[in-house]
């Protein structure tokens, strides 16, 4: 099931991303633009989906045999070998996402007060973030020292996590009230932050209150950046 909404999700994204040239081409598609990002959107999500359904797979408990040492040894060695693959460029590419993409997208809402540019901006930022590190992590390790497994793998996840974690508060400047939809998209963002903190905890043996504290203060840290540029 895993491996099966990975890939929908990264056709769905990959569907989406075609419409975009379209619909912002010399004449502009709003439809087709929202259509566009909620493919990108929804297929990166649906990706993300996967992955986790994988990682609860990959930990479910395997009966009374697991408290076996041979067994045991090889569900951890497993379970190391898919945080090494997917949950780590995974949580890099949602964080930088996360947070990277907030001075734009922030600048350019208190620049304009126009949700649609405001929309345009994020989105650009999102793609161009997830294009970005999903390279970045591909060319930065192969895996053969590693052991981290195939670099398009990584890449891909990287990148598609990346996108979504941009997207995620981006999608809020659809809607036409500029007030409605920054309230809409402070919310989103500290839901992100929150689903960061406890992948953090969850994979990466992080204390709660740290990796809450750390990546806090790196998303305040940003959206004043944003806020204060946008505001000049």
């Amino acid at each position: 099931m895993g491996n099966g909404l990975i890939a929908l999700g990264a056709l769905g994204a990959v569907i989406g991303l075609i419409m975009l040239p379209a619909a912002l081409g010399e004449h502009p598609d709003t439809s087709l633009l929202i259509l566009g990002a909620c493919g990108v959107s929804l297929g990166s999500l649906t990706a993300a989906s996967g992955i986790f359904f994988k990682a609860r797979a990959i930990q479910a408990p395997a009966g009374s045999q697991a408290a076996s040492g041979e067994l045991g040894g090889e569900r951890e060695a497993a379970r190391r070998f898919f945080v090494l693959r997917f949950v780590q460029p995974g949580l890099a590419g949602l964080m930088d996402g996360s947070v990277s993409t907030l001075a734009p997208l922030f600048a350019a809402a208190f620049a304009t007060n126009n949700t649609l540019a405001t929309f345009k901006v994020g989105l650009a930022a999102s793609v161009g973030a997830g294009i970005s590190m999903g390279f970045a992590e591909a060319l930065s390790d192969d895996g053969k020292l590693s052991g981290r497994g195939a670099p398009w793998l990584r890449g891909a996840i990287c990148g598609l996590m990346t996108t979504a974690g941009g997207l995620g508060h981006t999608m809020p400047y659809l809607i036409r009230d500029f007030r409605a939809a920054t309230t809409l998209a402070i919310i989103v963002v500290s839901i992100e932050l929150a689903i960061i903190a406890w992948i953090r905890k969850r994979y990466m043996d992080t204390p709660l209150l740290s990796a809450v504290f750390q990546v806090v203060v790196g998303g305040v840290l940003v959206f004043i950046a944003g806020w204060l540029i946008g505001s000049e």
